[in-house]
């Protein structure tokens, strides 16, 4: 199910034209706050706040998720959605490569979301 979870999530992101989706799979390494994270940029605030609204929208709805905590939507910066096995971190380009969370956790193994087609996201919807 959290294959899933991942997915709506990265459909999310996506669809803000959020770019670079990664998860990264934490549940092997010792000291991690989550099992999860995942974590994309955008080229802007504005585009940085659509993005983390859009994942709030997406996963209430397709998963009936809500965050425990966020950080970060008075600025759009860096945003961080916290629901507990999955933290997804949203980027303003310059901030995520300054960081580099990948490069922090680079023990973890690894996914690169690539964008799905609207007639894949339509099908699996169910709204074709």
């Amino acid at each position: 199910m959290i294959t899933h979870d991942l997915r709506v999530i990265a459909d999310a992101i996506q669809d803000k034209k959020g770019q670079n989706v990664v998860s990264l799979d934490l549940r092997g390494i010792d000291g991690a706050i989550a099992d999860y994270f995942v974590i994309c940029n955008g080229d802007s605030t504005t585009n940085v706040g659509a993005i983390a609204d859009n994942i709030l929208k997406e996963t209430k709805e397709q998963l009936n998720l809500k965050p425990i905590r966020m950080q970060g939507m008075e600025n759009n910066f860096w945003v961080i959605l916290d629901y507990g096995n999955i933290v997804i971190h949203v980027f303003q380009t310059p901030y995520r490569e300054f960081y580099r969370l990948e490069d922090l956790w680079a023990d973890a193994p690894s996914k690169t979301y690539s964008e799905r087609s609207l007639k894949a996201r339509q099908k699996r919807n169910g709204t074709e």
